[in-house]
């Protein structure tokens, strides 16, 4: 069972950030990938958050969303678009959609990023407010895929468990993360999270990574990265533009599963009980 997570330098050109990602596509799939993760802000990285606003497409309509599709149906994937700004009737803001798309080009799920990346970098004068150009979705999502349970993630979302806890509860396999990680954050804790995420739920972590210089001088940290049920980095490309492939192994993931069966141990928050003691 082998999946591909791709690492791009997106920028504010849509037909040449979707011509690289078709071409990188082609190359994970002529790997033997069976599904594929495209990064956070695949086919559109723009100079500020509410550049967003402009590109964004209806719910089913759209040249990124036409894109996904056909590249997915032509080659046969599985296909992770990473987010695509996908808005509403009524709404003045776009969703970050992560969009899953099957080996025949239809749309398999979406899940629109929950946790907004509004703040501002200890120790650096670096700041962002995504909400000004996205709004929030309101729940998460775990879908049917070649690698079973698949949970849709996005990028500062691996920072909160208890959304992990949840996709768990509905039973996942594997989770893709596409992302856009700062330097300062990245350099400080990417590896750490998406680690720990995996070992939390012995699960397949598929993070796929914006990396370098894009327009408007943001930088981003890179090391996409395929991390096994047991923490161990199976594969990743830290630098640079390119595909990453690893084979899963879905057996030893059930196997540890169940000789430790750590998602069954735990004990729901709702039944926990924090008793705050002092002395004088």
């Amino acid at each position: 069972m082998r999946a591909a997570v791709i690492q791009m330098c997106s920028g504010p050109e849509i037909e040449a950030n979707l011509e690289t990602a078709g071409a990188l596509l082609e190359e994970a799939a002529a790997a033997g990938a069976v599904l594929a993760v495209l990064p956070e802000n695949f086919a559109f990285m723009g100079r500020n958050e509410a550049d967003r606003i402009a590109v964004a497409e209806a719910p089913g309509s759209g040249p990124v969303q036409d894109f996904l599709a056909e590249r997915a149906r032509a080659l046969g994937l599985w296909v992770v678009g990473g987010t695509v700004a996908v808005r509403e009737p009524g709404e003045t803001r776009p969703r970050a959609a992560s969009l899953l798309f099957d080996a025949e080009g239809r749309l398999a799920a979406r899940y629109d990023k929950l946790h907004m990346f509004d703040v501002d970098l200890p120790g650096s004068d670096e700041g962002y407010r995504e909400s000004r150009g996205t709004m929030p979705g309101d729940g998460t999502v775990v879908a049917g895929s070649p690698l079973g349970g698949l949970g849709l993630a996005v990028c500062y979302d691996v920072r909160f468990p208890e959304m992990f806890r949840a996709m768990a509860e509905s039973g996942f396999d594997a989770v893709s993360l596409p992302a856009a990680f700062t330097v300062p954050t990245g350099r400080a804790h990417w590896e750490l999270l998406v680690r720990a995420r995996a070992v939390d739920n012995l699960a397949v972590v598929l993070a796929a990574a914006q990396w370098g210089e894009h327009a408007g001088g943001r930088r981003t940290w890179g090391d996409s990265m395929i991390v096994n049920h047991w923490g161990e980095v199976l594969a990743r490309k830290r630098e640079g533009v390119g595909v990453v492939v690893a084979d899963l192994d879905p057996l030893a993931q059930r196997e540890a599963r169940r000789r430790f069966p750590v998602l069954s141990n735990r004990r729901p928050a709702n039944e926990l009980r924090t008793r705050m003691e002092t002395k004088e």
